[in-house]
């Protein structure tokens, strides 16, 4: 799990956004970018290609979760590497992850 340093909805100041990398970080390509999935506490809000890990679970431990919290796989978001503010805790739910991904992404139908 990284931190990324993103702007708040009115742009006035940076804030420090959890989110999980989904792409690989050693993809060598033409730009300097990550592919990340924000979390948010906000777990009302569950649906498909949206993870929920909990806080007090060994997963919501292991990646230093404050608070129970949805990957937002339905919101990718492209960073520039220097977003990057913070390497904090890995996603042991990866395998999760990758099925939603094919899920938000269409990958199942034949």
């Amino acid at each position: 799990m990284v931190y990324v340093g993103s702007p708040t909805t009115d742009g006035l100041e940076i804030r420090r956004r959890p989110c999980v990398v989904v792409q690989d970080p050693h993809l060598a390509t033409a730009f300097p970018n990550l592919i990340v999935a924000p979390l948010t506490t906000k777990v009302e809000r569950r649906g498909p290609g949206r993870i929920l890990v909990t806080a007090a679970s060994a997963e919501g431990r292991d990646m230093g979760l404050r608070s129970d919290s949805l990957i937002t796989l339905d919101n990718l978001v492209t960073v520039g590497r220097y977003m990057i503010v913070d390497i904090h805790g890995w996603c042991p739910v990866m395998a999760e992850v990758d099925e939603g991904l094919r899920t938000i992404l269409g990958l199942h139908r034949a």
